[in-house]
């Protein structure tokens, strides 16, 4: 069903979408601001909210039963419900280049269309106010319009703040190519109340579905227990509330309709619930969303069958899963005024 890995393992394998990171500057602050960049011409798009607390801006546009067709950025931001402002610098970065949705028979006559979902990391920084805004959100789609292929993980971005379990999160990125030549792949800001991390095991939780039982490698008892024992106290340090949300986009070349882009956002959630336990709580936002620019195959396909889409779906949930677990590996530890939040591999090693 599946091919290995392309070349970077990463969202940018999909041809012509692009990532962008940039992070909230001053003492202070932690939380930064991703943009995920369609090729030109766009992307259909299409979300899955699942979390009891959402934080999100132009998800009703996604609807398939609504107007807009296609969008050319969805932005990943920190600062809770602030830090949607992010979008509006995506927003006007956009305009500035001609794309949107057209509404006149001028160039500069679009209105872009910029989802947006956010995390919560207020104060982990120590600045309550040190959150995203228009200016961060410019310099992350600036990052994406003139990024490469190479994907920045951890601790940036919209995962600089990232806590998921008491461990340190961040953006952590993956792909995977069909038998058909198709791409999926998926970018996730891991900023969970669940926990990625076996209290059993010591094993991330997403990494049960990547080896068999023999090929894991378990940590040594004395290194899970004082690996726990930090966890605890790092939960304790954090109090109440347990605000969090972990985002995803999920992209592919496969020809997708928007209602296949839609079932492809709630399928991928899927990952987040083999990564994450539990998800989906009161106080997460979990959302996903799916961008697909059809750019595999022929031109004249609207849309795949249904068998040919089992396999994107199936894809979808497996490369989020996977993007946890690197975004989880990929963090580093922080210690600061708003808190200390170890990493998983400072805790249990590589």
């Amino acid at each position: 069903m599946t091919n290995p890995a392309p070349t970077n393992n990463s969202l940018t394998d999909v041809p012509g979408f692009r990532v962008g990171h940039a992070a909230v500057a001053g003492p202070g602050a932690l939380s930064g601001t991703t943009v995920v960049l369609a090729p030109p011409g766009g992307a259909v798009a299409a979300v899955e909210v699942r979390g009891g607390g959402p934080g999100t801006r132009e998800t009703d546009a996604l609807d398939p039963r609504n107007v807009v067709e296609r969008i050319d950025a969805v932005v990943l931001t920190g600062g809770s419900a602030f830090g949607l402002d992010a979008a509006t610098g995506v927003m006007a970065w956009l305009e500035e280049r001609g794309r949107g949705v057209r509404v006149g028979p001028e160039p500069h006559q679009v209105v872009p269309v910029v989802p947006a979902a956010c995390v919560f990391d207020l104060g982990r920084g120590g600045d309550w106010r040190a959150r995203p805004d228009a200016s961060v959100g410019r310099a992350a789609a600036e990052a994406a319009g003139a990024a490469g292929t190479e994907v920045a993980e951890g601790n940036v971005g919209a995962g600089t703040g990232a806590v998921v379990g008491g461990v340190k999160g961040g953006v952590g990125t993956a792909s995977v190519r069909l038998a058909s030549g198709a791409t999926v792949a998926a970018l996730a800001v891991v900023n969970a109340f669940g926990s990625a991390v076996d209290p059993h095991t010591g094993v991330l939780y997403g990494e049960y579905g990547e080896y068999g039982e023999g090929d894991l490698q378990l940590p040594s008892p004395r290194v899970h227990l004082a690996a726990q024992e930090e966890i605890a106290r790092s939960r304790e340090r954090m109090g109440l509330p347990p605000l969090n949300t972990t985002l995803a986009v999920v992209v592919t070349d496969a020809p997708l309709s928007r209602p296949q882009a839609q079932k492809l956002a709630g399928t991928a959630h899927d990952g987040l619930a083999r990564a994450l336990r539990p998800v989906h709580l009161m106080h997460d936002g979990d959302t996903v969303f799916a961008l697909a620019s059809g750019e595999h195959g022929d031109s004249g396909d609207a849309a795949l069958g249904a068998l040919e889409l089992n396999h994107v779906l199936a894809a979808g949930a497996d490369v989020v899963a996977r993007a946890i677990v690197r975004g989880v590996r990929a963090a580093e530890s922080i210690e600061g005024p708003g808190g200390t939040f170890p990493s998983y591999r400072d805790l249990y090693g590589s």
